[in-house]
């Protein structure tokens, strides 16, 4: 209607997430779907925050996409001292979303099985599922502390005092295949170590980065890797490749000029038009 390029800017895997989620069930879900693949369909440029998930797009045919990851202000985010060789207790930190996507009871269950002579699990937001959460953590009698959400100073205190840090979603999905947490790119940067609960793309920077470790979402492993990293802290000590990794690859300024280059291509009738 206004004669203008449309540039549709997909932040997560819709409709992919909604139909693992279960979200859109019965007409709904058809009428749904039609509705996002139709924006896609006819969008001049689609840009995706993920490699995978705009391959995933061009299987299902589209041409006009490309990618755009999330990133960060690395020069606002302190890099942290390295963290104590001798310590009497592992101390990991989950900070972010307490929803379904993260399947945060499996960290709370591995926790308990570590026990508090070993470790501390503090699990710093909100959520939808931050109750029952909290009710397994009292049930189980689980080494957890809740706190609410953090903002500013306050993040990099607890990324301060945090041994590692979960960056987690859930293994069921296969959408999350080609999600990678957004949160993920400032734990790299801070330079703490990173207890993985991901797979396909978010996985593979963990791994590039050689950033911590990737376990999958299971209590036992999970507790398995915590008792290692409490018995030898050199393991938490991650020598600032994920630093690295994020100057090269997730720098928020020259993603920024990805961006607008990508936006004059299509206003001047670019390859992406």
């Amino acid at each position: 209607m206004l004669k203008r390029p449309l540039v549709v800017d997909m932040r997560d895997a819709w409709p992919d997430i909604a139909r693992d989620a279960r979200l859109i069930k019965g007409s709904a879900k058809s009428l749904a779907e039609r509705a996002i693949i139709a924006i896609q369909d006819r969008a001049d440029l689609v840009v995706t925050v993920t490699y995978g998930f705009a391959r995933t797009l061009r299987e299902r045919g589209l041409k006009n996409v490309a990618t755009v990851s999330n990133g960060v202000d690395i020069e606002h985010l302190e890099k942290l001292e390295p963290v104590p060789l001798e310590k009497n207790r592992l101390d990991v930190l989950y900070l972010g979303n307490h929803g379904e996507s993260q399947r945060l009871e499996v960290p709370i269950r591995a926790a308990a099985l570590v026990g508090e002579h070993k470790m501390t699990l503090t699990m710093v937001g909100h959520g939808v599922m931050r109750n029952e959460l909290k009710e397994l953590a009292a049930t189980i009698d689980a080494p957890v502390q809740f706190h609410d959400p953090a903002y500013g100073r306050d993040v990099m205190e607890y990324y301060r005092g945090a041994d590692s840090c979960i960056v987690a979603l859930r293994d069921d999905w296969k959408s999350f295949e080609t999600t990678v947490p957004s949160k993920t790119y400032e734990v790299l940067s801070v330079g703490r170590h990173i207890t993985g609960m991901v797979r396909g793309e978010a996985k593979k920077i963990l791994e590039d980065a050689e950033a911590g470790h990737v376990v999958p979402a299971d209590p036992e492993a999970l507790a398995d890797l915590w008792r290692v990293l409490a018995d030898d802290r050199a393991q938490l000590r991650v020598n600032g490749g994920g630093r690295l990794w994020v100057q090269h690859n997730a720098d928020v300024y020259t993603l920024g000029q990805s961006y607008l280059s990508l936006l004059a291509e299509v206003v001047g009738g670019g390859p992406h038009r």
